[in-house]
């Protein structure tokens, strides 16, 4: 039997397990879905080594970036992106090639493309980690400006949240959350922007899905915002980056 899996730490919120075992099951695919929860990227090597069916991993918070170094080829949009959520694992030759790619930026910019008005020019992204770096890469595709936003200021492309004052909301009204903040089970939690300027023109999208709901969606709605959830992204990404493990 195949196996494919996803890394990262912790895994208490991902749907993905429950997603890829529910498809093969449906779809009669001789495979198996696991969870690798690890403390640290180094245990890659031997999750592969102990798992000869293992064909394919996704990966998620914390090591889309340090996976980098462990990988024998990057595509295009890994490489521009700086951050990798795929892996395929290829065993066909005697020396194990592992191949990264970034299914996030086409699972987003489908999912939010629906929801862009033409008043949608400027973006704030609330992160700066390897999800963050595929979402800001995706706005630029989908043509609008965007900003990091972080709670230290390192670059000229970073905003600290002290920062974002009624002007700079009001230029900005795409509000994208990279960050685990709100996440269950500590769904009181929230991104500490200044809500208080949100306004009908705003989009507010979480990439977190668990809750359905976020207290950072709710804030927004309560401005009147459009506001959306992470689950669609998901589920597209998913598709493509399974599009991924199976071509040759």
């Amino acid at each position: 039997m195949d196996k494919y899996g996803l890394i990262g730490f912790p895994l208490r919120h991902s749907f993905s397990k429950d997603y890829f075992n529910n498809k093969f099951a449906a779809e009669g695919i001789n495979a198996e879905y696991i969870n690798f929860e690890i403390a640290s990227i180094k245990e890659l090597k031997s999750i592969i080594r102990n798992n000869p069916e293992l064909k394919g991993l996704n990966v998620t918070i914390p090591y889309k970036e340090q996976v980098i170094s462990y990988l024998d080829y990057i595509n295009d949009n890994a490489k521009q992106i700086g951050a990798v959520n795929v892996i395929k694992i290829d065993r066909r030759k005697k020396k194990i090639k592992l191949s990264g790619y970034n299914s996030d930026i086409t699972g987003f910019e489908e999912s939010i493309k629906p929801l862009l008005k033409p008043y949608h020019r400027q973006a704030l992204v609330l992160g700066t980690g390897g999800s963050a770096k595929a979402i800001y890469y995706g706005l630029q595709q989908l043509g609008l400006e965007a900003t990091y936003v972080s709670r230290q200021k390192s670059s000229e492309q970073i905003l600290t949240y002290s920062e974002l004052t009624q002007e700079v909301m009001e230029a900005r009204t795409v509000v994208v959350n990279c960050t685990p903040v709100g996440l269950w089970p500590d769904v009181d939690d929230c991104p500490l922007i200044p809500y208080q300027f949100l306004t009908a023109k705003h989009l507010l999208y979480d990439l977190l899905y668990n809750p359905d709901e976020t207290l950072f969606m709710k804030k927004g709605e309560e401005h009147g915002a459009v506001v959306k959830n992470g689950l669609e992204m998901l589920l597209l990404q998913a598709f493509v980056g399974w599009n991924f493990w199976i071509k040759e």
